[in-house]
């Protein structure tokens, strides 16, 4: 950790004082703005930015805002000062290709948020929450399985929802034992960040790095036991703080609306389109995960115009019945899950990519790819991009990772994937995740409360790290090819 230490502070300093030329898009030679006052603007406007970012919690202003303005402002200065030294279009081609790195992110997203609405909406999550909330199990009980059903649905549904479902399984359960809440919110937001750690679709950052066809999609697997090493042994240490009691029984009768299992299933031939396209196609997932869009299109389309003939039939014979299954009176309408996608979280990613985007056209992740993955090693690298990811959102430290493009071993990507995935529990800012259960669960779940059990999430994270290197030894001799 000494050494970390040591290395960590020069960082700083040799970003603005080490310059690297970097071949263009176009295969021209870039300026080196490191030194620059454009250099320093765009730095000083992304700190600024994402630190408006940071206070989201207490600011109330979107965090796609700053980012989006900080965006246009850096590749502004930058398309001004290339052309004035008469090169006007090096700016436009590196941006172009920065915005296709988000389309491809957008569309897969995208979809994916449209079947996580229509499954919410067709009472498939309420349904869960429904049956756990009635199980009749103990609180220490409900902890494991809120924290088991976090790891194992988070590498389906991303981490965010599925910390927000378990949360509100809690909420409800626990609101006479406060002490439960924050204990049980913890634990979820680890075992969803763990979940999401190996899987393509658990978390934005694995699929950054499947989409650059880094790892192949079987290949995150293999961070399975490691993932669940950092959650296992800080949820068996905060098990023995819940107590053994049981929450009073209930009786609450909730089921899945018409269409809601089939659409569970296209949901996975979706997955399954997105993985095939990719590895036997060579196609950008987000192409499977579009065709998939069409599956739930047209069986939307069958639940539309079998909507009146549906209610006409059940209303007869069982009103009740015929409102529990249909649910909302109005046909089930596509575009409507559509709308209901998190376009501030969309606008957010489009921000982050342009703003990391530009400050790696300007020289600075070069300088900082020389200082931490050739001075450090990429060990000690790999490992401090977790520690910074709950510091700073891990998307764009992920990102700039990503834009370095270090030279090493598919053990070193597969411990970076980790790292940046799983690094985040350590502080409640440090996933989105956690941000949205202090939000959900005010009062309750806290940063010093999380602060407190950091320790202990912190020994999850360095055996993680062990545990991947002792499981996953050979990964470490294979490099990628390029």
């Amino acid at each position: 950790m000494k050494v970390l230490a040591k290395s960590f502070f020069p960082v700083f300093f040799l970003l603005f004082t080490t310059g690297t030329a970097l071949a263009s898009a176009s295969g021209g030679e870039q300026l080196d703005l490191t030194g620059h006052f454009v250099g320093f603007f765009a730095l000083a406007i992304f700190v600024l930015a994402y630190s408006l970012v940071m206070l989201e919690e207490f600011t109330h202003m979107r965090k796609s805002k700053p980012v989006l303005l900080a965006a246009g402002l850096i590749w502004g200065a930058i398309a001004w000062i290339y052309a004035a030294h008469d090169m006007p279009h090096a700016a436009e081609i590196a941006v172009r290709h920065n915005i296709l790195e988000f389309s491809e992110l957008f569309l897969f997203l995208l979809v994916a948020m449209t079947y996580i609405n229509a499954m919410e909406e067709r009472n498939v999550f309420e349904t869960l929450r429904a049956r756990l909330v009635c199980s009749g199990m103990s609180y220490r009980m409900l902890f494991w399985v809120t924290g088991i059903l976090a790891f194992v649905i988070s590498p389906v549904a991303d981490n965010l929802t599925t910390a927000l479902l378990m949360c509100a399984v809690v909420m409800a359960i626990g609101k006479d034992q406060p002490g439960f809440v924050g204990l049980a919110c913890i634990n979820i937001v680890v075992g969803a960040n763990a979940g999401g750690a190996f899987s393509p679709f658990g978390d934005i950052t694995t699929l950054m790095v499947w989409q650059k066809k880094i790892l192949a999609f079987q290949d995150f697997f293999v961070l399975l036991i490691p993932s669940l090493v950092n959650w296992v042994v800080p949820a068996f240490i905060m098990s023995f703080a819940i107590p053994k009691t049981r929450p009073a029984a209930c009786d609450v009768a909730v089921s899945i609306k018409r269409g809601g299992k089939v659409v569970m299933g296209l949901f996975g031939l979706t997955i399954l389109t997105a993985v095939g396209f990719h590895n036997f196609l060579h196609l950008p997932p987000m192409v499977g995960m579009m065709t998939g869009l069409a599956y739930l299109k047209f069986f939307g389309y069958y639940l539309k115009v079998t909507h009146k003939k549906y209610a006409r039939k059940h209303v007869r014979y069982d009103p009740e019945k015929a409102q529990e299954t249909l649910g909302d009176t109005v046909a089930f309408d596509i575009f409507r899950k559509i709308a209901r996608a998190e376009w501030d979280t969309l606008m957010f990613f489009y921000g982050v990519i342009l703003c990391v985007g530009g400050l790696g056209f300007i020289g600075y992740l070069g300088n900082l790819s020389h200082v931490m993955y050739t001075g450090w090693g990429p060990t000690a690298a790999n490992a401090m991009v977790g520690v910074l990811s709950a510091i700073v959102d891990n998307i764009p430290v992920m990102f700039a990772v990503l834009t370095m493009l270090p030279d090493m071993s598919q053990g070193q990507w597969l411990l970076v994937t980790l790292t940046a995935g799983v690094g985040g529990s350590m502080l409640s800012i440090g996933s989105a995740a956690g941000v949205a259960l202090m939000g959900q669960a005010r009062g309750h779940y806290t940063f010093f409360g999380h602060l407190k059990w950091t320790p202990v999430i912190a020994l999850g994270y360095v055996l993680s790290i062990y545990t991947h290197f002792l499981v996953n030894g050979k990964w470490f001799e294979i490099y990628m090819t390029r």
